[in-house]
C-alpha cells in the first residue's frame, strides 16, 4: 500500500505494522474507539457479503462531505471488505469497534 493511501486511512482504524510493513486494521472494544458522532446509521446485522459493503457504498454515495456513516454489521468479512472499499474512495475510516460479535464502523465522507 502506498504512503498516501496509508495516510488517508490512518486517521482511525488502518495502521502499518512497523515490523512487517503490512497494513493492519485495528479493531477496538466497543465504546472505546471514537467520540465522533455519526450523522447517518446503517444496520446490516444479519446480512452477509456482499450486502454490507454494497449498502455502505450506496449510503456513502448519497452523503455530503464531512458527514459520518455509522455501519453496524455482524459478518466478519466486513473487517476485510469495508476497509478495502474505503481504500478505493476519498473517504476516511475513522474507527472499527467490536462487541458481542457485532462490528461498528465509522466512515467520514470526503469530497
Amino acid at each position: 500500500m502506498h504512503q498516501k493511501q496509508i495516510a488517508k486511512l490512518a486517521r482511525g482504524a488502518l495502521h502499518t505494522n512497523e515490523h512487517t510493513g503490512l497494513s493492519v486494521v485495528e479493531v477496538t472494544q466497543l465504546g472505546t474507539a471514537s467520540s465522533v458522532q455519526p450523522t447517518h446509521r446503517l444496520n446490516v446485522i444479519g446480512f452477509f457479503c456482499p450486502v454490507p459493503v454494497a449498502e455502505a457504498k450506496k449510503a456513502l454515495s448519497t452523503m455530503d462531505q464531512g458527514e459520518v456513516l455509522e455501519l453496524w454489521a455482524d459478518d466478519p468479512e466486513t473487517l476485510h471488505d469495508l476497509p478495502m472499499l474505503i481504500q478505493r474512495t476519498p473517504h476516511h475510516l475513522i474507527s472499527i469497534e467490536e462487541g458481542s460479535g457485532e462490528y461498528r464502523f465509522l466512515v467520514e465522507v470526503a469530497a
